[in-house]
């Protein structure tokens, strides 16, 4: 992502036409155009270099506007809730209550999610709130910054202690070494309604849904969902569309982690009115699914190309991508991805930086390709992007062949392990991967060298870690 980018944090990625409308008016006055959505449920924008003092205006529409990187958007499941499949007491009510009752911006990133949907990731956040069957509490999955590994909070929390325990956390959580120590601290500090967990949290497998389009919703409303081909919204549409909603009586428009929008409660009456609005706009509604499910940097052309690069080659040779989803990461130190599949970049060795070298990139894919499962294997390193069609195809045969299997989290296929696998070393940083078998020629370390044979001051070619930062991993080969 550019890294330049202001963002507006819009709570779970809700809001209403109406301060949409006057975000949009501000974002206009500095001589805007566009607006991207981020994968946070955020909008992102940059500021024009003789529009700085334009932000002080925001405050008069009672919105954050973000500079810096430490304070995070909240982000929650309401845009599933009455569209998808949806655990039975969690309402789009119980989200807005919610949402409502966060009175400070949080340093931690916070999920509020239903484990029955698919569309909103459960486990990218630092504090992942995940819809329990009993009513009104919640598993609590803690994966802290400097945590390696994420540890659920022995017991379930009640809903309206969400924000209590969040906070407690804020306080506390850069001195905190395990979840035991976590549970301890907040039982001594806060006082709070908890529920003894009856059983481990259990996420069942779903495709990816199809969220682009006019969908029926209930007996005589409709919901409908956006793409935008390049995540650049244009904000005079936006504007416009907000009118219609007003008009309409459409209370709110939700934000996906997709880079797309959701509009629920659409009466069966106004239906014309949209598609006569659409038309006008020459929006298309039914963008195939080799290029809506991605997730990319924002307003990053290199990644953009690459998508449209691999959606032509898809499209070219007849490739069913349907319920996978594809991830390009330009950072290979950042590694909160929920796709399916992620295409990442590698960053030029020190030494050969300054000279005209061709991208290499890793391919990794989730256990299952579920990104729940939150188990990476890598399936290609240091590949050229000539070579990436053919080893993304090789993948989507492979996840069809898999398709029905039963996965859930926790749940392990070791009863027929793949042939073609050994063990390796990789770095929990950035996933480089040490193999004796070829060893690491940047740092002059000669195949067959053993990871216990590397010496003590060795460090990761691509991000610079430790040696000790390395961890045993499974590497799957073709």
């Amino acid at each position: 992502m550019n890294d330049n980018l202001h963002r507006i944090l819009i709570k779970g990625g809700v809001t209403s036409p109406g301060e949409l409308k006057d975000l949009i008016a501000m974002l206009e006055q500095m001589g805007l155009t566009y607006v991207h959505f981020g994968s946070r449920q955020d909008l992102l924008f940059p500021i024009p270099e003789n529009a700085a003092d334009t932000l002080d205006k925001f405050s008069k529409v009672k919105t954050d506007v973000i500079e810096e990187r430490s304070l995070q958007n909240i982000v929650s499941s309401y845009v599933s809730a009455d569209a998808f499949d949806m655990t039975y007491w969690l309402k789009g009510s119980t989200y807005l209550y919610l949402l409502e009752r966060f009175d400070y911006l949080p340093k931690l990133k916070i999920n509020i999610t239903d484990p029955k949907q698919r569309l909103v990731p459960l486990f990218s956040g630092d504090l992942n709130f995940i819809a329990s069957e009993s009513e009104d509490y919640w598993y609590l999955n803690v994966k802290l910054p400097h945590w390696d590994q994420s540890q659920y909070y022995p017991v379930l929390i009640y809903s309206w202690d969400i924000i209590t325990i969040s906070k407690a956390i804020e306080n506390i959580y850069e001195d905190v070494s395990d979840v035991d120590e976590l549970f301890y601290i907040l039982n001594q500090t806060t006082k709070t309604n908890n529920k003894t967990i009856d059983k481990a949290l259990e996420v069942p497998y779903l495709t990816f849904p199809y969220y682009e389009g006019v969908n029926r919703m209930g007996i005589d409303q409709y919901w409908l969902g956006l793409y935008w081909r390049n995540n650049k919204y244009d904000l005079g549409f936006l504007k416009e569309f907000c009118g219609f909603c007003l008009d309409n009586s459409i209370g709110k428009i939700c934000i996906t982690p997709w880079k797309s929008f959701i509009v629920k409660g659409i009466k069966q009456k106004s239906r014309p009115e949209l598609e006569r609005f659409l038309g006008k706009w020459g929006i298309n509604i039914r963008h195939s699914q080799l290029e809506m499910n991605w997730h990319l940097p924002v307003d990053d052309k290199e990644a953009l190309d690459l998508k449209n690069f691999l959606v032509r080659s898809f499209d070219q040779n007849d490739i069913s991508t349907y319920g996978l989803t594809f991830g390009i990461s330009s950072n290979p130190v950042k590694t909160s991805h929920f796709s399916s599949v992620i295409i990442q970049k590698n960053s030029m060795p020190e030494m050969v930086k300054g000279f005209e070298v061709r991208s290499t990139y890793n391919v990794l894919h989730f256990k299952g390709f579920d990104p729940n499962l939150q188990e990476l294997i890598t399936y290609a390193q240091d590949v050229d992007k000539i070579e990436l069609p053919g080893l993304l195809m090789e993948l989507s045969k492979k996840y069809f062949d898999e398709l029905g299997q039963e996965k859930s989290i926790g749940s392990s296929n070791d009863k027929n392990p793949n042939k073609n696998s050994r063990s390796v070393h990789q770095c929990s940083s950035c996933l480089t991967i040490y193999d004796e078998v070829i060893g690491d020629e940047t740092a002059g370390i000669s195949a067959g060298t053993t990871f216990e044979q590397l010496p003590d001051d060795y460090k990761c070619s691509v991000c610079e870690s430790s040696k000790a930062n390395f961890k045993v991993a499974e590497f799957q080969f073709s």
